[in-house]
């Protein structure tokens, strides 16, 4: 018997848009970098040794991770303004 309700939870049935992964990659590997930074500045606070340095270069995420979120945005208000300037177009032709 298959019930009405088998996913627990809202299904958005919005169709993803361009720029949509770059800025969820972005996110992430932000949030990655951020965690390695709040870990690599811990030590240096409490007394302890620090970390190797490869933790220090994980911290470039963060940077990295914003500039792919950054350029998500730009991809999608992009798509949207090809999409807004062929609704212009062709409404203006009819």
């Amino acid at each position: 018997m298959l019930l009405a309700r088998t996913y627990p939870g809202q299904v958005s049935d919005e169709t993803p848009q361009a720029g949509d992964l770059l800025v969820r990659i972005g996110a992430i590997t932000f949030l990655i970098g951020a965690l390695a930074t709040l870990a690599t500045v811990t030590p240096l606070f409490i007394g302890a040794e620090p970390l190797p340095s490869v933790f220090y270069w994980v911290c470039m995420l963060m940077g990295v991770g914003f500039l792919v979120a950054a350029a998500g945005v730009i991809r999608s208000a992009a798509a949207q303004r090809r999409q807004a300037d062929a609704a212009s177009a062709a409404s203006s032709a009819t």
